[in-house]
């Protein structure tokens, strides 16, 4: 299956962040469909351990948008968030009388994606130009 080209999107993608996924969901439902300045206002605010891992993959994905795209930041909009599930570290640790308990370290994958809002109204005033220009050609025709 071919993957669908999408414009005026960008995205980071954090791999193995060590933290459970649903504790990372918390704070993603928050920043779902909110521009980029006030994510960085609520990561900042907010008190949980997952806030900075997901701030610097905001970070990222700005910078890449900047860089890599030249879009301003001011019109960036967080279209998509969304928390995987990644593998589980196992280790053994050591107790009393030589035996041992499992411990289990979650990790998460975390996607952002970004979008540029100025882009869409562009697109938006360049297909109803075209829609315009096609029905008058029609028009014509008849």
């Amino acid at each position: 299956m071919k993957k669908k080209k999408t414009y005026g999107e960008v995205y980071a993608l954090g791999q193995y962040i060590s933290m459970s996924a649903p504790k990372a969901r918390r704070v993603i439902d928050q920043i779902r469909g909110r521009s980029y300045e006030e994510t960085l206002m609520l990561l900042a605010l907010m008190p949980y351990r997952a806030c900075d891992p997901i701030l610097k993959l905001v970070n990222s994905a700005a910078a890449n948008a900047r860089h890599n795209m030249s879009f301003n930041e001011a019109t960036l909009v967080i279209s998509k968030a969304e928390v995987n599930e990644g593998t589980t570290v196992k280790k053994l640790k050591p107790r009393a009388r030589g035996r041992s308990y499992p411990i289990r370290r979650p990790t998460c994958h975390i996607r952002i994606v970004l979008q540029d809002t100025s882009f869409d109204e562009f697109e938006e005033d360049f297909f109803s130009l075209k829609k315009d220009a096609w029905e008058k050609k029609i028009r014509t025709k008849i």
